[in-house]
């Protein structure tokens, strides 16, 4: 619909009127009655403008161009009416000047006739455009909407914050529930081995009382516990000995068998519960310098440690003492640099699949040599061959007694570096070598020096001991030896000794 002339025709000889005319200064309000001369009601004011009278002064109309038709009287518009658009405006009425003198209020200003150029003075604004307006409008609305949300995200986090949930970092909890650690890790064989692994405190039948702590692990599921002869040996004649596991539960136990040539000693629970899982035993004679290891045990009192290390070296000559000042143990020993203390004795050496191959049973200490003394750990631990301590614990659970294999001679355990030399005579002036004995029927005598023993190298009588001691009863072993600068190699049968002489 347009709003161009509406209620007027325009003249034939006029250009046609401009679709969209540059809007003109806002002209007054025009008279309600059809008569130009009838004054019209002012408008109430708008606050801070200057006041208008009642009844303003008539205004007579602008002359008409010869030819055009008069134009219509324009009435004020009402509430809902139409307002005139630019081209109405145009062609209104013009007001005429008021005359001189007439006083208050000024004249308004005149509205130029059709055709007639708009006074270049007091332009008026452009109309607003409405479409650039909505559109400001909804970006302005939008900006307070995302603000609004930002705030309340902004405020909801400050008062999560203000709880104590501030952290980024994501807690142990939120780790997978199936997490699981691959079999082989030290985790996951410490975790199978421990519950069947025991610390002992062993206490003497004396007055005083004095003991010590050790360790021990489950050997079958009867109930029998085993463990480093020196471990038990004060408890072992009047004393007590009591067994603790990893949960927490003590049993009372009791001695069935001590070798102390061995340093191996076996327990039995007096009231062993059910359900007891023995742990496997592997095969000391596979092991390889390298292979990792897993120790278990209480150092210095502190039950349950794992510590972890390798097979730094193996058939180590150590000799250690029994705890209470009596005969030696040998072993031909594994050694381990996993951390190995005081309260560690007894304890199972692992290899990586959680197999027992060995007993931790000695360290070496700085200026104490081998033995079990309150030094700490150097990373040389010693742990008697499975292998060994198998046979050992077999025959104490059977006989009660140790069986050791022995070669029927006497050998000098003072002298090192050139083997171990058969000494002249034996303890309390007996011969050194006993007569029809097995070293005697292989043809050695006093003198001869024994470098070899089942193709190992002695140094020294101590390493002859231990290595005798890896075999049983009736073995026959290649030696070799020396008599008067010549080598020679014979062949002997293992004896039999029974007991701790």
């Amino acid at each position: 619909m347009s709003t161009e002339n509406e209620g007027t025709a325009v003249p034939a000889d006029h250009p046609a009127a401009p679709s969209t005319p540059p809007t003109p200064p806002t002209p007054p309000t025009p008279p309600s009655s059809a008569s130009a001369s009838t004054p019209t009601p002012a408008a109430a004011p708008t606050p801070g403008s200057a006041p208008v009278p009642a009844d303003p002064p008539t205004v007579a109309q602008a002359p008409v161009p010869d030819g055009a038709p008069e134009p219509t009287p324009a009435h004020a518009p009402g509430p809902g009416a139409h307002a005139p658009g630019p081209a109405e405006a145009a062609h209104a009425p013009a007001p005429a000047p008021a005359a001189a003198g007439s006083g208050w209020p000024p004249p308004p200003p005149t509205v130029p006739a059709w055709g007639a150029p708009v006074p270049p003075e007091h332009p008026a604004p452009a109309a607003p455009r409405r479409r650039t307006g909505g559109l400001v409008a909804a970006v302005l609305v939008a900006a307070l909407v995302a603000g609004g949300i930002g705030g309340g995200i902004g405020y909801w986090a400050a008062q999560r914050g203000d709880d104590g949930v501030s952290s980024t970092t994501v807690s142990s909890g939120e780790a997978p529930a199936s997490f699981k650690r691959e079999p082989g890790t030290v985790a996951a064989v410490a975790a199978t081995a421990l519950p069947s692994v025991v610390t002992i405190q062993a206490k003497s039948g004396g007055s005083q009382g004095e003991g010590g702590t050790g360790t021990g692990f489950v050997y079958d599921q009867q109930g029998h516990i085993v463990t480093n002869n020196h471990v038990v040996a004060s408890a072992a004649d009047g004393g007590t000995l009591s067994v603790t596991f990893p949960d927490g539960k003590s049993y009372d136990a009791e001695v069935v068998g001590r070798a102390e040539g061995y340093d191996v000693a076996v327990l039995k629970l007096t009231n062993a519960p059910k359900g007891l899982k023995p742990l496997p035993l592997g095969d000391s004679d596979k092991v390889a310098v390298g292979d990792s290891t897993i120790a278990i045990g209480a150092p210095f009192g502190l039950s349950n440690t794992v510590t972890t290390g390798i097979i730094s070296a193996k058939n180590r000559p150590v000799a250690s003492g029994d705890g209470s000042g009596g005969s030696n143990s040998y072993m031909s020993a594994l050694q381990t640099d996993a951390s190995i203390n005081p309260g560690n004795s007894g304890g199972p050496l692992l290899d990586a699949s959680g197999a027992v191959i060995g007993i931790n049973s000695a360290i070496q200490s700085t200026g104490n040599g081998f033995g079990q003394s309150q030094a700490g750990s150097i990373g040389l631990g010693f742990a008697i061959p499975v292998n060994q301590a198998k046979n050992v614990a077999q025959q104490l659970i059977k006989t009660g007694k140790p069986v050791y294999p022995v070669i029927g001679a006497t050998v000098n355990m003072q002298q090192q570096g050139e083997g171990a030399k058969i000494a002249s005579q034996g303890s309390g002036g007996t011969p050194s070598v006993t007569p029809n004995g097995p070293a005697a029927k292989a043809g050695l005598k006093a003198g001869d020096v024994i470098t070899a023993f089942g193709g190992h190298p002695i140094d020294s009588g101590p390493s002859l001991i231990s290595e005798i001691w890896t075999h049983k009863p009736g073995d026959q072993v290649k030696i070799t030896y020396e008599r008067d600068g010549k080598t020679s190699e014979a062949t002997v049968t293992l004896g039999e000794r029974t007991g701790d002489s």
